[in-house]
């Protein structure tokens, strides 16, 4: 599962999700993206789910490229404990995602097979998704 290896502090506030992406709007590293198109949170384990469909179905074909990393702590408290006392313990790690972000990129494969993997992948994910290529 992906998560930080050292971060400054342990916890962090919610924030907020207005706006659009300010970079990684283009394909930069693969031929085809998967973009996203509503903003949301990414959990480690569904970046890792979409991974994990991207690379079965090129059946070791190819390459890809992951353009997000889980860097934001989401804290929870215990299963019926009281109000108060604190904020609760980091249980998660995830990525903020804003429309227009590609996150996944892959290279070497057709275009048919490319579209066909990212489907699997967004899927995978809370968010809609669109295929994008190179231009």
């Amino acid at each position: 599962m992906l998560m930080p290896k050292r971060m400054k502090y342990r916890k962090q506030q919610r924030g907020r999700r207005t706006g659009v992406s300010k970079g990684a709007t283009a394909c930069a590293f693969g031929e085809f993206g998967l973009k996203a198109m509503e903003d949301g949170w990414i959990t480690a384990r569904q970046i890792e789910a979409a991974r994990v469909a991207i690379t079965r179905h090129l059946k070791r074909g190819g390459k890809v490229f992951i353009r997000v990393f889980p860097d934001k702590p989401i804290t929870k408290k215990p299963a019926e404990t009281r109000m108060g006392k604190g904020k609760g313990a980091p249980e998660e790690y995830v990525c903020v995602v804003k429309p227009g972000r590609v996150m996944f990129e892959v290279e070497g494969v057709t275009e048919e097979l490319a579209k066909a993997a990212t489907r699997l992948a967004g899927h995978k994910l809370p968010i809609k998704t669109q295929f994008v290529k190179r231009t």
